[in-house]
């Protein structure tokens, strides 16, 4: 699914945010790259959606090599990849349908579509009756629901998570995690970058820590230990 070779990346300011990254992550795996501020992580990410280039080595997702994707494929490809942050990025003057909408408007869905779908993708959520609400009028953990909605609205084949349990109390973290677990087990992979040790020792899924760019440790059921 995901695979990077000898993978390094320097920034045009000099900075060495990866180096020499050998990894592959499989279809259906769920993965939690761990690791301090400036380990790499959000770097990773980046690469993986080819909002970067590596500068050295190749990343691969499926069998699409990335370095030579033409530019007039990059929209096509990420209809693939749904992605979260930990700041929710929502649309302020969209509801929270507009903006579960607005993710299948890109890739031109038909109107059909999207009235299908997207009360769907609420009801999972636990936001069905929310679909008129505008973002100011929700709490952070309702956000990134609807965050949540709008990266899986279309059904992507990967989901990449950055901090997204950040801004969230425990309660309403463990509420996330839940629905990530939901869509892993629908068979969606998920990477998911966090700081949250007591998330990452419950859940005894892979672990990915990085340390000065590097991978410092990859094990199965593993905890944050950094």
């Amino acid at each position: 699914m995901i695979q990077f070779q000898r993978v390094s990346k320097t920034y045009s300011n000099k900075t060495i945010a990866l180096t020499g990254i050998d990894l592959f992550i499989e279809k259906g795996e769920f993965v939690f790259l761990v690791g301090p501020s400036g380990a790499g992580k959000t770097t990773f990410i980046k690469l993986v959606i080819r909002r970067e280039l590596p500068t050295e080595g190749q990343v691969l997702i499926g069998r699409k090599n990335l370095s030579l994707m033409k530019n007039h494929e990059i929209p096509i490809f990420r209809r693939n990849i749904g992605v979260i942050f930990q700041d929710y990025k929502l649309l302020p003057n969209k509801t929270v349908f507009e903006n579960v909408a607005f993710a299948l408007e890109v890739i031109e869905a038909s109107r059909k579509d999207v009235l299908k779908q997207v009360p769907a993708v609420l009801e999972l959520v636990g936001l069905k009756d929310k679909a008129k609400v505008f973002p100011t009028e929700l709490s952070g953990g309702e956000q990134q629901r609807v965050s949540l909605a709008r990266a899986i609205v279309n059904r992507p084949l990967l989901l990449l998570a950055d901090e997204p349990t950040g801004n969230l109390d425990p309660d309403t973290s463990w509420g996330i995690m839940d629905l990530l677990m939901e869509i892993n087990k629908r068979g969606t992979t998920i990477v998911m970058a966090t700081h949250n040790k007591n998330i990452v020792d419950r859940m005894r899924r892979r672990v990915v820590a990085l340390e000065n760019g590097q991978i410092v440790r990859d094990e199965q059921k593993g905890v944050y230990d950094i």
